[in-house]
C-alpha cells in the first residue's frame, strides 16, 4: 500500500472561519458528529452505509467506463425545514464539466429508506444551516443535490473525477468519505481558483468531510487502482446552491 498524505484536519469550532479564509476545510468524523449534532441526538451515519451496496452503474460515462455507480436526489432546505423535490435530472453547464456538461443525466434515485431516515434529514438540514453561517442565503434557502458514489476497479482503474480539476457551479460542496477498500490512489487535490496555491492529501477516515467554497477552489481526486483483485471508494457528495438548481437558472 502506498503511503498517503494526512488530511489537514480542522477543529469543528474553527471550520466556519477556515471556510471564510482558506476556501475549504476538512473535518474528522468526530468533528462531523459534533458539528452536525448527531451524537447528542443518538444518530449514527453508519446506518446509511449499506445503501452504497445497492447503487446503479453510471451509464453516461463518455470514456466508456463501468467504474462509477451512483444514485441522486434533490432537496430544498428553507429555515431548518427540508423538502425533497420530484426526481429530476442532474445538469451541469459545459463550463463546469467539459466532459459531461450540457447533458441532462437521469440517475437512479436515492432510496426512500435513506432520504426519509432521521440521520439523513439531520445531516442535510444542519449542513444547510452551516452553509448559511459562511455565506447567508436569501430567505435562508438552499437547493441541495445529493450524490451517492461508488468508484470501483471493475475496469482495472477507477476515476473519481474523470472531468479533472473542476468547480461544480454551486456555492458549496461537501464530500464525505465513507470507505476506501482494497485500493491505492484516490488522493484529493484542492487548488486556489484564482492562484497557484494547492494542497494534496488523502481522506481515509470513514465519514470524514471535505467542505469547499466552490467559488474559491477547484478540486479533483486522482484515479484508484486495486491492491488485490478488487477495490472501491465510497463517497457522499452534497452540493448547495442559493439561486435554484443548475439548469433552472
Amino acid at each position: 500500500m502506498l503511503a498517503t498524505i494526512p488530511a489537514p484536519i480542522t477543529h469543528p469550532e474553527n471550520i466556519i472561519s477556515t471556510l471564510q479564509t482558506a476556501g475549504f476545510g476538512v473535518l474528522a468524523s468526530a468533528g462531523v458528529d459534533a458539528l452536525m449534532g448527531l451524537g447528542e441526538n443518538n444518530l449514527n451515519l453508519n446506518e446509511l452505509n449499506d445503501s452504497w451496496n445497492h447503487l446503479a452503474r453510471d451509464a453516461y460515462l463518455k470514456d466508456g467506463g463501468r467504474y462509477r455507480l451512483r444514485r441522486h436526489a434533490c432537496f430544498v432546505a428553507r429555515q431548518n425545514e427540508l423538502t425533497q423535490v420530484a426526481h429530476r435530472a442532474h445538469f451541469q453547464p459545459v463550463e463546469y464539466n467539459a466532459l459531461h456538461g450540457g447533458m441532462h443525466r437521469w440517475f437512479e434515485p436515492i432510496s426512500t429508506e435513506v432520504t426519509t431516515s432521521t440521520v439523513w434529514q439531520q445531516l442535510l438540514r444542519t449542513s444547510a444551516n452551516l452553509c448559511s453561517a459562511v455565506k447567508p442565503a436569501k430567505d435562508d434557502t438552499w437547493y441541495i443535490e445529493a450524490h451517492q458514489f461508488r468508484i470501483d476497479t471493475t475496469d482495472g482503474i477507477g476515476r473519481p473525477t474523470p472531468e479533472g480539476a473542476h468547480r461544480d457551479g454551486v456555492d458549496f460542496v461537501m464530500v464525505f468519505l465513507l470507505k476506501r477498500e482494497g485500493i491505492k490512489g484516490g488522493e484529493t487535490r484542492v487548488f486556489d481558483a484564482q492562484g497557484t496555491h494547492g494542497e494534496r492529501f488523502t481522506l481515509t477516515e470513514p465519514w470524514s468531510l471535505l467542505w469547499m467554497n466552490d467559488a474559491r477552489v477547484v478540486h479533483e481526486s486522482t484515479p484508484i487502482q486495486p491492491v488485490g483483485e478488487y477495490g472501491c471508494r465510497d463517497t457522499l457528495v452534497l452540493t448547495f446552491r442559493r439561486n435554484g438548481f443548475l439548469g433552472d437558472t
